[in-house]
């Protein structure tokens, strides 16, 4: 939880729970700021965003701004460079993730505002903002349906893109409860799990059907040995958590959207 999260006390509810829809796809050579924590810096997410844009033709610069436990506030206030990059370079997309914000009221709505706040630098680039759906913890099993609302209503609010690469996770995990996914801190991605949420931000960004990239997984940007099958399991998950949730789905939120999330929700 960042110093701004511990200031977060007083909980009320917010107007909207409904579902984005799809955002056009981004055309590729395209140029995608990743703004986050460790989540996203873990195993180099945005670099193996970047290799699977290189295994299907298309060449997408890829640059990250993020550091340790930081909320999307803590960027705006100086934790990272990311105003720096937003006011000096052009992006044509730029990806935001904070921890799995779960909770209605004060929390959810505090991911709304920094939203806000970083869309008003974005967009007079031309740029659109993204919102990057993370997973919550192992022990915190019961939150997906509230983190995906948090997101959902965030990118709804600066008609932005939606990436569901949590509820990809969700979706594999289901299928195959196995999968290791998560790293050896039961939050943390394993690089099988970094490269699923890539699929899912790939597939999302450029409207490209994830089952038909190559049989070749990444780590980091560099080819990670995995089995064809396991390839195609979490290709199929990428694909069927974006057609469910960022296409044309309407929906209210569950039950689960109005507890409490995981550790660094805020």
């Amino acid at each position: 939880m960042t110093r701004t999260a511990l200031l977060l006390t007083t909980c009320f509810g917010i107007g909207t729970t409904a579902a984005v829809t799809a955002a056009d796809p981004v055309v590729p050579h395209h140029r995608v700021l990743f703004v986050g924590n460790s989540l996203t810096y873990t195993n180099d997410l945005p670099a193996t965003v970047g290799a699977i844009a290189r295994s299907v033709g298309d060449t997408m610069t890829v640059v990250t701004s993020a550091a340790p436990n930081l909320a999307l506030i803590d960027h705006l206030t100086g934790g990272s460079d990311a105003v720096r990059q937003l006011k000096n370079t052009r992006w044509d997309v730029v990806v935001l993730q904070q921890g799995p914000t779960s909770s209605a009221g004060v929390c959810r709505d505090s991911l709304v505002l920094w939203t806000r706040m970083f869309d008003s630098l974005v967009r007079p680039g031309g740029g659109r903002t993204a919102l990057f759906m993370p997973w919550p913890a192992t022990s915190q099993g019961d939150v997906w349906a509230g983190v995906r609302t948090s997101y959902q209503v965030a990118a709804r609010a600066v008609d932005g893109v939606f990436l569901p690469a949590g509820e990809a996770w969700h979706s594999a995990l289901r299928r195959h409860p196995g999968l290791p996914l998560y790293g050896p801190d039961s939050f943390h991605p394993s690089p099988m799990g970094s490269y699923l949420a890539a699929l899912a931000i790939y597939e999302q960004l450029t409207g490209r059907d994830a089952r038909t990239f190559p049989s070749q997984a990444f780590d980091a940007g560099r080819p990670l040995a995995m089995s064809a099958d396991t390839i195609g399991w979490l290709q199929q998950a990428a694909h069927d958590a974006n057609r469910s949730y960022s296409i044309s789905t309407k929906e209210s939120a569950s039950p689960a959207a109005a507890r409490t999330g995981a550790s660094g929700g805020c």
